[in-house]
């Protein structure tokens, strides 16, 4: 077997320390490092150093070195020992140095045979852990070395598995040891008077550590109320407040806020500017979905004859269509109006919103005074700085709905999920769609398999796809509206109508004190907040699209209640918000839905993973209604059923994902499923017949076998 140079040097290593092991018991130093040798040869050792300092002083700094290094027990006995033959200041000199120096090697080893291996085998786990050290990771490090009740041993090898610098972990090391130094070389300079090692820790003693231990951690609570005060104090704080909170938005986010709020019966002050209810009543979500149902539903007119149906005339009304949309808006919008928020103790207030101090938000003149603030203020889409789009009437998702004529030719400018809902929509509504994408996919968040799926999909549905393909600028001429594009270094012009920006969306932070009051933004426009969702003042939160990280409604709601809570019982209570596992849907036909890891996200985190798929065309319910299209595709660790990771292409993928979204935030593998009866015939069962093919695949074999001569022997 040939082996590579990295696990060449690993045999060596670990043969070594082998031996160290072994000489360590064989030469007999584990009866020499003991408690009661040492204080029966303390005169002759001492006398031996005072003849040859130089030479016993590099003896024993390298033998405590490779003791540390090694895990060999007797590390307590030689620090006693260098308190007893080199006295309480050379001593200390030499245990310190040599403590930290075998606990940095300890460190060491445990990165290098530990660290990889740990990684791959509980990736998600690390990842936390890393992102916690690099934050406060020399301070939980001090912590613990303070405190004498954690195994110091243990520490440097749990150290080594994190991404905590070798210098950084030196150097806290040899500070954060160095009063246990001290009072364990000191009671070596004692040890006639000493009648255990585990005397030398008395009760009290390891008390009196533990506590201060745990005083860097209590003085970092002071230092942060410390430094809330400060911020806080150079605004004047009212005497008594006209709000518990205050909202600004009334989207998705902001409605949440103010409905938990005024349910605990807070009092609060919901800001909005323009229309309640945010971009998801009036924009996006709701008005999306409304005219991608109309265009499903016109589209299986189309085909009819597959289900033995023959239409002899129909036709589309596209002004119609769009009144229907907003006929649906109009059916929704009292779940979101002023009436039903006031009526449920919210005092609403239309206007602009301007923070003038984190006490005051001023609204068109009048100033409010509040003791939180949540900032919800959304996002808008993102327009891009194209020469020669101000001579174009571009569309967003915000004015698309105001069309009055159905667009002959439109281009769709970005291939994600709301480029490709629309794209979807307009085309069997019977637009010439081109969407123009600049990467090498669709969804180029999406597996593959996702992205191929629906770039063969609207291929066969008549849509262009033009994908690694950028948009340099628009151009009029003679009374034509031109898109200049390149791709493969060849520029070329496509013709429309209509141009939709479907280019992603960028967090509303301007305009409402964000930059006066010195709120720090992220690098892609999101306001900067810490696991609480607070900005640097602690009394004004943000959540939602204008924070990010996901800009899904039921993301939005989700942080809605953390921050509210979190506002209204602070110092009290606070809790850090979780995005543990995200389901989200993408509303082309057939439906894109997804919850946890996809493989692109497993192989980035090193994971050992399986992937189960079943496909819809295998399933009694899509056979019955002729909707055969689509997969669906788990991902488990190697060998277990717990799930990773779901991805579903096929009608109604939205709600299956639900069963699954449910599994796995309660820990549910596929077993359980497997072992779940389902209705039949429904899509459902597709969980069933998932996890059954799951099942299939680790078959226990030598059990089968023994079972089939069993059941020949019972013939």
């Amino acid at each position: 077997m040939k082996f590579s140079k990295n696990t060449w040097i690993k045999i060596f290593i670990v043969i070594s320390v082998l031996c160290f092991v072994l000489l360590y018991y064989f030469l007999g130093f584990s009866e020499y490092l003991t408690f009661e040798n040492l204080k029966s040869q303390k005169d002759f050792l001492k006398d031996y150093v005072e003849k040859n300092l130089f030479q016993s002083s590099i003896i024993y700094f390298l033998s405590y070195i490779i003791t540390v290094a090694v895990g060999l027990p007797g590390a307590s006995v030689l620090t006693l020992a260098g308190g007893a033959v080199f006295g309480l200041v050379w001593g200390v000199v030499l245990v310190s140095f040599a403590s930290t120096i075998g606990a940095t090697l300890n460190f060491l080893l445990s990165r290098y045979f530990f660290q990889d291996f740990v990684k791959k085998k509980f990736p998600k786990q690390i990842k936390e852990i890393n992102e916690g050290i690099q934050k406060d990771g020399a301070f939980y490090l001090f912590t613990l070395r303070m405190i004498p009740l954690f195994p110091f041993f243990l520490i440097n090898l749990l150290m080594g598995l994190t991404n905590i610098s070798v210098w950084t972990f030196f150097f806290v090391s040899q500070i954060g040891m160095l009063l246990g130094t001290i009072v364990y070389v000191n009671a070596g300079t004692q040890i006639a008077n000493i009648d255990s090692v585990q005397k030398i820790f008395s009760p009290e003693i390891i008390l009196s550590f533990s506590l201060l231990g745990i005083f860097p951690t209590l003085t970092k609570k002071i230092i942060n109320v410390i430094q809330e005060t400060r911020i806080l104090r150079k605004y004047k704080k009212p005497k008594r407040f006209d709000y518990n909170l205050a909202v600004i938005g009334a989207g998705s986010a902001g409605l949440v806020c103010a409905y938990i709020a005024s349910t605990i019966r807070a009092k609060v002050a919901l800001i909005e500017k323009h229309k309640m209810g945010g971009d998801c009543l009036n924009y996006g979500c709701v008005p999306s979905k409304a005219i991608i149902s109309s265009a499903k539903k016109f589209h299986q007119i189309q085909k009819s004859n597959l289900y033995g149906i023959q239409v002899n005339s129909y036709s589309l009304n596209f002004i119609k269509v769009m009144q229907r949309v907003k006929e649906i808006i109009q059916k929704i919008e009292p779940h979101d109006s002023v009436d039903r928020y006031t009526k449920l103790g919210v005092d609403c207030i239309l206007g602009n919103a301007k923070l003038v101090s984190p006490y005051e938000v001023e609204i068109d003149g009048k100033i409010i005074t509040t003791k939180n603030i949540i900032l919800a203020s959304g996002a808008e889409p993102l327009i891009p700085n194209l020469e020669g789009i101000e001579n174009v009437q571009y569309l967003t998702s915000e004015n698309l709905w105001e069309l009055k004529n159905l667009p002959e030719k439109l281009v769709v400018l970005g291939g994600g999920a709301i480029g490709c809902e629309l794209a979807q929509a307009f085309s069997r509504l019977g637009s010439k769609v081109t969407i123009i994408e600049m990467t090498e996919y669709l969804l180029n968040k999406e597996d593959k398999f996702v992205s191929e799926f629906l770039y063969h999909k609207f291929t066969q549905e008549g849509i262009q796809i033009l994908t690694q393909t950028k948009a340099q600028k628009f151009i009029v001429k003679e009374n034509k509206k031109f898109i200049q594009c390149v791709k493969d270094n060849q520029i070329f012009e496509i013709e429309f109508n209509e141009v939709l920006l479907a280019l992603g969306r960028k967090p509303r932070t301007f305009g409402f004190g964000l930059e006066e009051l010195g709120i720090s933004l992220n690098v892609n426009g999101t306001i900067q907040v810490n696991e609480y969702l607070q900005t640097i003042y602690p009394n004004i939160y943000a959540c939602g699209d204008v924070v990010g990280p996901y800009q899904f409604t039921h993301v939005a709601s989700h942080q809605a209640w953390y921050a509210t809570v979190n506002a209204l019982f602070r110092p009290f209570k606070k809790f850090k918000v979780n995005y543990d596992i995200i389901p989200y849907v993408i509303f082309t036909d057939p439906e894109i839905a997804r919850v946890g890891l996809n493989e692109k996200e497993v192989l980035a985190n090193h994971i050992d993973y399986e992937v189960t798929t079943f496909p819809f065309d295998d399933l009694d319910r899509s056979i019955t209604e002729t909707e055969l299209e689509g997969k669906v595709q788990v991902i488990t660790p190697k060998g277990k059923d717990k799930i990773l990771g779901v991805t579903i292409i096929g009608a109604n993928a939205g709600e299956l994902l639900a069963e699954f979204t449910q599994a796995m935030k309660h820990k549910i593998g596929l077993r359980k499923i497997l072992g779940t009866i389902h209705p039949y015939p429904t899509r459902s069962e597709v969980a069933k017949y998932i996890a059954g093919a799951w099942r299939k695949a680790h078959a226990p074999e030598k059990a089968l076998k023994f079972l089939e001569k069993f059941h020949s022997w019972r013939r």
